[in-house]
């Protein structure tokens, strides 16, 4: 069961690595042309600036949930690193059961602003529901919460022996 939770972790980070990595690329192309059409054509897109806004929030939620799981957010760790042996274990296990709560908090109260906001459209992009602009939010929440339940449950990412899987998915 443990191998299948791992398995399925894998799979999710990376799933979140590549669309942050592509909504961060997408959004350094788009606020180029913004810029070009602005400045050089004398007539500014409405487009890039709420579309840029929207991968930025995506970049943000799902990188964070990656951060965390590969050990790599800096207010994760910021603290805990620098306390005595005696209480750092302790102190970590409060973090993670913080970064729990403010991910299920994120889960639930996101999951409720977007069903709140589903029926109102985006000046610029009309045919986008707010809400749906909203949806990083729960689902950056649900995915951290996943994360943190793994750490907490099977200890850290990098701490884990790399499993490789055969064409048939077995270990």
């Amino acid at each position: 069961m443990q191998e299948r939770f791992h398995a399925f972790n894998d799979a999710l980070y990376l799933a979140c690595l590549w669309v942050a990595g592509i909504a961060i690329t997408i959004m350094t192309l788009i606020i180029p042309w913004g810029i070009f059409t602005r400045y050089v054509l004398g007539t500014g897109s409405q487009w890039p600036e709420p579309v840029a806004i929207l991968l930025m929030v995506v970049f943000t939620f799902l990188g964070a949930a990656v951060s965390y799981r590969a050990g790599a957010h800096i207010a994760v760790a910021l603290v805990t690193d620098r306390l005595p042996q005696g209480i750092k274990r302790p102190v970590a296990g409060l973090v993670h059961l913080l970064m729990l709560a403010v991910a299920l908090f994120m889960l639930y109260y996101g999951t409720r602003l977007c069903i709140a906001t589903w029926g109102q459209n985006i000046g610029e992009l009309p045919f986008i529901p707010v809400g749906l602009t909203y949806t990083p939010v729960p689902i950056g929440g649900l995915v951290t919460a996943l994360f943190v339940i793994e750490h907490i449950s099977c200890g850290s990412q990098s701490e884990r022996a790399i499993v490789t899987y055969d064409q048939e998915g077995v270990a």
